[in-house]
């Protein structure tokens, strides 16, 4: 049974669509709408678009597409909040804890960090994941492992700090060592194994595994 969804939102493009089939809901951001179009995305899968529609040539395209579509449009004002945090508001409102996004990095930078801010937000609510030209991404819990990554860089960033992490199966182990932003930091490791393996006591930590 489907149970995951898929959000695009306003950052570089993914250069192909990813096979759709595994999802039970698709939305996006009225920002990422533009590359989806572009990218001969099937629209008709759409069941939502979000956003504070502050560009009116968008929001006209949006409505005018909806006609034919019939994919919901839901304006989210609040500018207290991304258009991603309240998208995710959204998704988490129809019953979904697993959701996968593209289109979080490039772009402008400080859209980027406000991304990761987001999922910090919202990582012990839900299971997100982003995924972009050159890895995943997504903060792990205490105990995690992963599969089918050996010769892939895997990179450990703290936020800001993770203690007393325990690796197995990376060329560089770390044996019950500390992560700090600003101190060190755990980039551009390499899978020796297949199986790679992470726990860690305390802190937050957020994996990157290259394509």
């Amino acid at each position: 049974m489907k149970n995951k969804a898929l959000l695009f939102i306003n950052g570089d493009a993914p250069k192909t669509i990813p096979d759709l089939s595994g999802y039970a809901l698709i939305a996006c951001t009225d920002g990422a709408f533009h590359y989806l179009e572009k990218l001969h995305f099937p629209l008709g899968m759409l069941d939502f678009i979000s956003g504070d529609f502050d560009s009116r040539q968008i929001e006209n395209e949006i409505i005018r597409q909806a006609q034919y579509y019939s994919f919901e449009i839901i304006e989210t004002p609040d500018q207290n909040k991304t258009d991603f945090h309240k998208a995710l508001e959204l998704i988490i409102a129809k019953g979904f804890k697993n959701i996968d996004v593209f289109g979080a990095s490039g772009g402008e930078q400080d859209h980027f960090l406000g991304n990761l801010s987001v999922a910090f937000f919202f990582k012990d609510k839900i299971n997100l994941k982003f995924f972009d030209e050159y890895s995943s991404y997504y903060f792990i819990p205490k105990e995690f492992s992963i599969d089918n990554v050996k010769g892939k860089m895997i990179s450990l960033m703290p936020f800001p700090v993770a203690k007393n992490i325990e690796t197995t199966g990376l060329k560089w182990p770390l044996h019950h060592e500390d992560l700090m932003l600003g101190e060190r930091i755990g980039t551009r490791n390499v899978a020796e194994n297949q199986d790679v393996s992470i726990r860690y006591s305390d802190g937050d930590l957020l994996v990157f595994i290259g394509k």
